[in-house]
């Protein structure tokens, strides 16, 4: 059965999962800290798209999308430290999350260069 294909429902379901690590972690001086962070960094890129749906200008556009990738980055971050620091465990749970998160990183990051690249593309009039 082919997957359908939604960036925003990808992303959606990104930043439920992200709530469920951070419902996991210790509550801990660390795991506490580590969780305030994260809480925001994991809406954020989903947010975010849905601004991008809606940008006023291509640069507008390149911009929220930036704002994804950046925030799609610290999450990376925080799950590094997260594996690392053994705060969840096994912390084999977290491969396929921060295979997505890497995933997104990677489709952002495509969509800004290509719309970098669209930028200097003259419209064709009618």
């Amino acid at each position: 059965m082919e997957r359908k294909y939604d960036l925003e429902d990808r992303l959606v379901d990104f930043t439920c999962r992200m709530i469920d690590v951070v419902e996991a972690l210790p509550n801990t001086r660390s795991g506490n800290y580590i969780a305030s962070q994260l809480i925001k960094s994991c809406h954020s890129p989903t947010f975010n798209y849905g601004e991008a749906q809606a940008a006023e200008s291509r640069a507008d556009f390149i911009h929220k999308l930036g704002i994804c990738v950046k925030e799609l980055k610290e999450c990376r971050t925080a799950l590094k430290i997260i594996i690392k620091k053994e705060l969840i465990k096994p912390v084999s749970k977290l491969q396929d999350i921060y295979q997505e998160t890497e995933e997104l990183i990677a489709i952002k990051s495509k969509s800004i260069g290509t719309a970098i690249k669209n930028k200097s593309v003259p419209k064709l009039e009618n």
